[in-house]
């Protein structure tokens, strides 16, 4: 029994399907606003101030406070259907195949959103960790379920996962957030390249 473990955005994918999706959501007024409000965080987390973390807690707050659950979900299954097959890495899909095809269990692990992961992993098959979204009958709070699970990858998996049951753990990433994910594994594989 072997195990493959793949962040999403920036592994599976040539860019980063929050942001997008936050942009595909948002409302005219969220969207006029996020020019003052979320400008200077972005500056901050590009020049490394503010952590993926943080920037993704405030985002969360200022696109999904108040709105209506079934609306964000269903906008999900749209970009899942839409947009995310026009993103996707084609040699990490091969490479997702390939563990399917040698039997192994297969999960994405990621700091984005169920509510276009889940739609995309059911299609293909995958076992899912990634942040879900915190509602009070049918409204979204603005926070995320549990906390931002981006920073969290390894002990999510330890939950999720025996990880003494499998043989050999493979382990697929991109940035400072999936290092400890990596750790977990015998096969490292860092911004494609195979680094153990």
């Amino acid at each position: 029994m072997q195990l493959a473990l793949f962040d999403f955005d920036y592994t599976v994918t040539v860019c980063d399907t929050y942001s997008r999706f936050l942009r595909r959501i948002a409302t005219p007024a969220q969207r006029a606003r996020a020019r003052w409000t979320m400008g200077p965080w972005v500056l901050a987390y590009r020049t490394g101030v503010v952590s993926p973390s943080d920037l993704r807690v405030r985002a969360t707050r200022m696109a999904f406070t108040d709105r209506a659950e079934g609306e964000i979900l269903d906008a999900g299954r749209r970009y899942a259907d839409e947009v995310l097959p026009g993103v996707l890495r084609p040699e990490m899909m091969q490479r997702i195949e390939w563990h399917q095809a040698q039997g192994h269990e297969v999960a994405l692990v990621s700091g984005s959103l169920d509510s276009y992961l889940r739609p995309w992993c059911a299609r293909h098959g995958l076992g899912l960790i990634c942040n879900r979204l915190e509602s009070a009958e049918g409204r979204l709070t603005g926070r995320y379920a549990g906390g931002d699970r981006g920073g969290h990858k390894a002990a999510d998996i330890r939950a999720r996962y025996d990880l003494s049951r499998y043989e050999r753990i493979h382990a697929y990433g991109d940035s400072r957030e999936d290092r400890p994910m990596l750790a977990l594994a015998h096969e490292r594989w860092y911004r494609g390249r195979r680094i153990a």
